[in-house]
């Protein structure tokens, strides 16, 4: 299915999240819900012992006890929240009685029998709670002198306004959901699932059943999901797909459709970044939906570009005049670091390079805005290797070759951040999806010191900046008898609440506009709304690295042929030759013309 997989180096993950026992630990505290939780717990034990109260308070202890267990991901059984109201078993109770029919709070059975239950906040508590956080800090604003109706009595807990809509907390399902075995989630190795590993236990707790993570760096992923799709029966209820991989998975038959889903639930898909959406769909339908959106950008140091008085570049070939004036190898400082490693990360290089010089990687028809992927049939499919673009995009790799670190030729998507974030370079090509290295990491030089640009443009070319990103997605050979209960898990796992719960502990990559919008999710980095701009003016493009069949291969072969021109063992004419004829005849054997 993949011609030349065979020459992959497979020694080049995204970095160490490929290894679950290697979490990286969450960047953020507490929500300003978990703040408001604990602030009350003081307040109620300084009323209690100053003042004459009974069961109102000690119910007030049980609802903080069902809302704490349910932000850390803990269980609450009857015998708990008894436990925590200081009251006897019985008046404990009729309390837990009285709670569960105002409809605050939901029984779900752990056990098939039903015998034995948890108990989780309903979302109507949840709202309570929202609105009972915003309602005390209008009555702590005029007891500090502060106008309740301005943005500074909002601001007692986290500092956002009150006209600023936060997204809640998920809430747990009514009902448990009945896999066999628990959920079995195939994910890529980045931060972002990452995250929701870190959530295991929370996630364990919505769903009411075990998940069984499994992380793979990209080249792995991928081979994976081909094996998988080999089976009678998948082993995995969703899988994780980079976005060029949906035509070719589609084409193939290894996903299932979700038009029939979508359909039956009204599932709206307006909130996603419209690219996002396109990408993870073939042929008209749709095959998955998107859990992070990542382009890839130019970031800079901009304190080092202020002190030796550099202009961002916004041309390739600003971008090698400036990649000299930066490189110091005596003192350890590199011009710029890249994807250079031979195989796929070399080969999204190329791709991306293409488009910088205004073309495709195939013979893709123009449209407004770009160039036209969804209806590439025939001739629009023949790879351009020997495109003058293709060309240029050699020459400009040659160029900033002299100005890389000393393992450039090693390096992939998690090194080349990482020589950003350590300091060893002031400029990197990077996906956001890896910004967290240094936009979460006060330890890093480039902390707070960053900006970003749309890749620069070569001659016939325009600002882009190409779109990355994972959907989750249905292996179509999966037991229909587990369909219903992981499509319900899917929405959820991409469902705004959720998205939101990732970014808060340690991803910064988000495919909705609702949670790019939301308060607290924006005053973590300034990279959230610089891409949620991108995807609302939908400069964020999907056609330098088009989800079609075959496109894997092409990157495969460029990142392989071309790496013998970096290497200096052939010349960009040969090279590029070499991988046309191999691409054409991938292209011939998959029908296309």
């Amino acid at each position: 299915m993949r011609e030349g997989r065979a020459e992959i180096n497979e020694t080049n993950p995204e970095g160490p999240y490929d290894k679950l026992s290697q979490m990286p630990s969450s960047k953020i505290s507490n929500t300003e819900f978990a703040r408001f939780i604990d602030f009350i717990e003081k307040f109620e034990d300084e009323t209690e012992s100053s003042l004459s109260m009974a069961l109102g308070y000690r119910e007030m202890r049980m609802l903080l006890h069902v809302m704490r267990n349910h932000l850390a991901g803990r269980l609450t059984t009857p015998t708990s929240l008894a436990d925590a109201s200081g009251l006897t078993y019985g008046t404990a109770k009729r309390g837990i009685e009285s709670i569960m029919q105002r409809g605050l709070l939901i029984s779900r059975p752990r056990t098939k029998s039903g015998k034995t239950v948890s108990l989780h906040p309903s979302p109507q508590m949840i709202q309570e709670w929202e609105s009972y956080a915003e309602r005390i800090k209008g009555l702590l604003g005029p007891l500090f002198g502060i106008d309740p109706t301005s943005d500074s009595a909002s601001k007692i807990f986290l500092g956002m306004s009150s006209s600023e809509r936060v997204i809640s907390t998920p809430a747990v399902l009514s009902a448990r959901l009945e896999l066999k075995g628990g959920l079995r989630v195939l994910a890529h190795a980045d931060p972002t699932f990452m995250a929701m590993h870190n959530l295991k236990r929370q996630l364990e707790s919505i769903f009411g059943l075990e998940i069984r993570n499994k992380a793979r760096s990209i080249d792995n992923l991928l081979d994976e999901i081909l094996d998988n799709a080999r089976l009678a029966k998948s082993r995995y209820d969703v899988v994780a797909c980079d976005l060029p991989w949906f035509g070719e998975l589609a084409a193939d038959g290894v996903l299932m459709p979700l038009d029939a889903l979508i359909k039956r639930d009204d599932y709206d898909l307006s909130d996603f970044h419209p690219m996002a959406i396109q990408s993870s769909g073939y042929a008209g339908s749709q095959y998955g939906i998107p859990v992070q959106t990542t382009p890839e950008l130019l970031c800079y140091r901009q304190d080092v570009f202020e002190a030796l008085q550099l202009t961002p570049p916004t041309t390739t070939e600003a971008l090698v005049k400036v990649a000299r004036q930066l490189h110091k190898p005596a003192k350890g400082r590199y011009g710029i670091a890249w994807n250079a490693a031979r195989g796929t990360p070399l080969g999204h290089t190329f791709s991306f390079l293409m488009a910088k010089f205004g073309q495709p990687l195939l013979n893709l028809s123009s449209c407004q805005g770009g160039y036209d992927f969804q209806q590439a049939r025939g001739e629009q499919l023949r790879p351009m290797f020997q495109s003058d673009a293709a060309y240029r995009a050699c020459e400009y790799m040659l160029d900033i070759l002299k100005y890389s670190p000393p393992n450039i030729l090693s390096m992939s998507w998690y090194e080349r951040a990482q020589s950003y974030a350590s300091g060893e370079t002031s400029m990197a090509y990077c996906y956001t999806l890896l910004a967290p290295l240094f936009e979460l990491n006060r330890h890093s030089p480039a902390y707070g010191n960053t900006r970003y640009l749309p890749h620069p443009v070569g001659n016939h070319g325009r600002a882009i900046t190409p779109i990355g990103g994972y959907a989750l997605a249905i292996p179509a050979n999966l037991a229909p008898e587990r369909v219903e209960a992981v499509w319900t898990a899917l929405r959820h796992l991409t469902s705004a609440n959720m998205s939101k719960l990732y970014i808060m502990n340690g991803s910064l990559v988000t495919p909705r506009f609702s949670v790019s919008q939301d308060p607290e999710v924006s005053a973590l980095s300034p990279l959230i709304k610089i891409v949620d701009d991108m995807a609302q003016k939908d400069i964020l493009q999907a056609w330098p690295r088009p989800p079609v069949p075959g496109i894997t291969d092409l990157i495969s072969i460029a990142g392989n042929e071309i790496f013998e021109v970096l290497d200096g063992r052939r010349s960009i004419k040969k090279a590029l030759s070499i991988a046309q004829e191999r691409a054409d005849k991938v292209m011939r054997a998959k029908g296309h013309y």
